[in-house]
């Protein structure tokens, strides 16, 4: 039996999803309903039902085009950085597995092969760093599992909520547990938190390079990380092959024909040199530690069109929490 925390939230319902197709049994476990922030109520309930693995799904999500409250930046750094440990100390004690869902979005950049070695660049949004990804993508390549964060409070400026992320994995250093990064999650199902929903819903995007994942194929590689009993560390979950935003945006006008046209936002030194600069994240993660173990995901773009094709427009989108 399985322990599902957040299970409201945006991947939290699609850990939900996968193991209802898999005939799992499962608790899903929501905020509103238990309190499973205060370490002696959740000690409690895991030395009851004893599960067999707990998943932890909940965070408190970025937000999107909005300014940070000191209220949001207190519930962000609790359940992105303070939960994550108080879960892992429950699991510690009892001995029960943990998956943890972190982000890609601790990086900045990709490891990329100019004049015979290797060097990052950390801004994917450069014409020079698309000119050489159209021209020679092999000579791009991303941040490994060994790799330590370079989007974080330690390293380099960058937003808030990869600040908190970025901290608790360092934490969870000394704990055994599953720490499965995502990036930019998608499917055919319209949800603000949808990668491909945001694109459509802006009205301009910034044209970078960046890894994705599909969120039904990566939550199921998850599972069968744990499945087939995997070393519990790091994992990249993410599709091979990364894409320019560009590229998404001409596959969405190409499968969905959308009314209105997309602002494409050129490159400017002084505003890559700002604040808004240093919020963004875009990355390209490595996923050969994943695809060793014979766990195969799809291309990114064969993903992508997929999910286009099938694609699956809401009336009215609704705002989701994360607890």
């Amino acid at each position: 039996m399985i322990l599902l925390l957040g299970a409201t939230s945006y991947i939290g319902q699609a850990f939900a999803r996968a193991l209802r197709r898999r005939k799992d049994s499962f608790i899903p476990l929501s905020r509103n309903a238990f309190d499973y922030t205060r370490f002696e109520f959740l000690f409690d309930y895991v030395r009851k039902i004893r599960p067999d693995l707990i998943i932890n799904a909940a965070e408190c999500a970025e937000k999107q085009n909005r300014e940070l409250s000191d209220a949001d930046r207190m519930e962000m750094l609790r359940m992105n950085t303070l939960l994550p440990q108080t879960i892992a100390r429950v699991c510690s004690l009892t001995n029960t597995p943990l998956g943890h869902v972190s982000s890609g979005n601790i990086y900045s950049g990709a490891k990329v092969f100019d004049s015979g070695a290797f060097r990052i660049e950390d801004d994917l949004g450069l014409p020079l760093a698309h000119a050489m990804f159209d021209s020679h993508p092999e000579k791009f390549n991303g941040f490994s599992e060994l790799d330590d964060p370079n989007f974080s409070f330690k390293s380099t400026a960058c937003n808030f909520y990869s600040g908190t992320k970025a901290l608790a994995e360092e934490a969870l250093r000394n704990f055994a547990v599953f720490i499965w990064r995502l990036r930019l999650p998608f499917n055919e199902q319209d949800d603000p938190h949808n990668f491909l929903s945001q694109l459509q819903d802006g009205l301009k995007f910034y044209d970078a390079i960046n890894s994705l994942s599909q969120l039904d194929e990566c939550v199921g590689a998850c599972l069968e990380l744990w499945e087939r009993r995997a070393p519990v560390g790091i994992y990249n979950i993410v599709n091979p092959g990364p894409l320019r935003t560009r590229d998404i945006v001409q596959m969405i006008h190409r499968f969905l024909k959308p009314t209105r046209s997309f602002e494409l936002l050129v490159y400017d030194a002084e505003t890559t040199a700002n604040i808004e600069r240093s919020l963004r994240s875009d990355c390209i993660l490595e996923v050969s530690k994943l695809l060793g173990l014979g766990i195969r995901l799809r291309t990114a773009k064969q993903a992508l069109e997929k999910a286009l094709q099938k694609w699956e427009r809401q009336s009215a989108s609704v705002l989701q929490t994360s607890p």
